[in-house]
């Protein structure tokens, strides 16, 4: 991985642009709305996340967009710091010495949006609803005896057996973190989403200002009270320096380039690699990385529906497919991408490539065409969801689809933008009757990188993440992992994780890659963290 490290060092510590007479004009406008005379004054940061918001609930979803938007307006208990040390950020906590009691106490000043004080009964229920969705939860909430408020402050999580890793999920960064929301919104269904958006977090959402998928607005929390200390990651101060954030939607890359060139916009999340050189020689302008280990991308199946219930016909699927195609296809530049079969990610812990050998070496139309034959496929449409609209996502569906239908699949490519995406794949009708049959996606690498955290190793059926698979093997191999007393132990089962995942195909890993963002040089104090985040920074006149 020496070149994707040696560029990844190059990024960070050199700025790039291009001075270029530019007219983001209409376009540009159109995104951002008029700006009242008022507004005018204030310090916004005008940002071009990597895509449109639409779904506001951060529990039911796993959407990068809608996570994004999470930590905007809410906090949480325990965050994890740019060393993946849990932090105490809403609360402190102590353990009982035979690890089975969890003490947390809130501190102080703490408060909503609506001016109500955050107690730990809002803390309870959110645990609660947050625990029934995040894969992570479901295994805590296995072996929790109860979680209660015992005054305002203070909550007792008791569990029936030891859970060694129950601070770094609480206080895992993604996929679901669990967001502190008060307790007439969380004691809601787990399955159907939110509509009060009262947050406990340094922004407050305007409502009056959100047009879905187009444009959202976030206000600074006047009277949110940062923890002390500097920020890392998820945890420390979250201290706002500006006035508001407000996130445009622009799909077509080259005008949010102009835009950021122009000075019309202030930051890009994801700058497509092969338009990087415009940025090459600007001034103004800084290009870098938030995290060196970047994003694994991957498909997942849907296990409800024929034919992918049927698994020889999942392996076919996963056979014809090559990641260095998907990956040259999506990056292009190879110093951005690199083939990788591990699922928890290469350059981690946990990372194995055992099983993987077709995906890492190109793919294998001949055998796959052979094994969809041995598997009885009778033709039965694949309908394969195409977003269009986001730079990290629109290779995947064309490379895959091409690789299939090569192997005798006979694929239904179906266009959409990605936050519809985002709603469908969580219908589990019929792919004929607004369903679907098979999507991709991207993670971060700090998300999937242990089983207890990665949503695709969930077995529960309809409480697993989109694609539903009922797998009692992941299940037994998920609680060995819990029970295992030494890295080494732990290792052991991961590799198990790993071949099984890729035998039964739970999902189809297609490598790591980065993603660089880009951003005016007024804008100082970025935390370099995977997750981007706007406290902390200050904007210069």
């Amino acid at each position: 991985m020496s070149r994707l490290q040696d560029r990844l060092k190059h990024l960070r510590n050199h700025a790039r642009g291009v001075s270029l007479g530019l007219a983001a004009g209409a376009a540009l406008m159109a995104g951002l709305g008029a700006a009242t005379p008022a507004l005018a004054q204030d310090k916004t940061i005008t940002a071009v996340m990597h895509s449109g918001l639409r779904v506001l609930d951060p529990i039911i979803t796993t959407a990068h967009i809608t996570r994004n938007h999470g930590y905007m307006v809410y906090d949480v208990l325990v965050a994890v710091d740019e060393n993946f040390a849990p932090q105490p950020q809403m609360a402190d906590w102590t353990i009982s010495d035979d690890n089975l009691t969890y003490t947390f106490t809130l501190r102080d000043g703490l408060k909503f949006h609506d001016g109500a004080p955050v107690t730990a009964a809002d803390a309870v229920a959110s645990l609660q609803r947050w625990g029934k969705r995040d894969s992570g939860g479901q295994l805590i909430f296995d072996v929790t005896e109860s979680l209660e408020a015992t005054d305002n402050k203070t909550i007792v999580w008791k569990l029936k057996s030891p859970f060694p890793a129950l601070l770094d999920t609480v206080g895992k960064q993604s996929a679901v973190p669990p967001f502190i929301m008060p307790e007439r919104v969380a004691s809601g269904s787990a399955d159907e989403a939110i509509t009060d958006y009262t947050g406990s977090g340094p922004f407050v959402f305007v409502a009056d200002e959100y047009q879905p998928g187009v444009s959202v607005t976030y206000r600074k929390f006047e009277d949110y009270v940062p923890r002390d200390g500097e920020a890392s990651w998820m945890a420390g101060g979250k201290n706002v320096k500006v006035d508001e954030v407000k996130w445009v939607t622009m799909p077509d890359a080259q005008t949010a380039i102009n835009a950021l060139l122009s000075g019309e916009i202030d930051y890009i999340e994801q700058v497509q690699i092969d338009l990087l050189p415009l940025l090459e020689t600007s001034e103004d302008v800084t290009v870098e990385t938030r995290d060196d280990l970047g994003y694994q991308t991957i498909g997942r199946m849907n296990f409800k529906h024929p034919p992918f219930d049927n698994p020889k016909i999942r392996q076919a699927a996963q056979m014809a497919l090559s990641q260095e195609a998907v990956l040259a296809t999506l990056i292009g530049n190879p110093d951005y991408y690199k083939v990788c079969g591990a699922i928890f990610g290469c350059g981690t812990p946990l990372g194995d490539e055992a099983a993987s050998d077709t995906l890492t070496s190109g793919g294998d139309i001949a055998g796959a065409k052979k094994l969809l034959e041995e598997a009885g496929y009778d033709n039965t449409p694949i309908v394969l969801m195409q977003p269009t609209d986001v730079v990290s996502l629109t290779a995947q569906p064309v490379v895959a689809a091409q690789a299939m239908r090569e192997a005798g699949f006979n694929v239904d490519m179906q266009a959409m933008d990605w936050q519809t995406l985002v709603t469908r794949r969580a219908s589990q009708s019929k792919p004929s009757e607004g369903g679907w049959n098979i999507f991709f996606t991207n993670w971060m690498v700090p998300e999937i990188n242990s089983p207890l955290i990665s949503p695709m190793l969930n077995g529960r059926g309809d409480d697993a993440w989109f694609g539903w698979p009922e797998d009692e093997k992941i299940e037994e191999l998920r609680a060995a992992f819990i029970a295992a007393d030494t890295p080494e132990m732990q290792k052991d089962v991961a590799v198990e994780i790993q071949k099984h995942t890729l035998e039964n195909v739970l999902y189809v890993p297609l490598g790591q890659y980065i993603m660089p963002q880009a951003r005016n040089n007024r804008l100082t104090g970025m935390i370099p963290s995977p997750v981007p985040v706007f406290w902390n920074i200050e904007k210069a006149e």
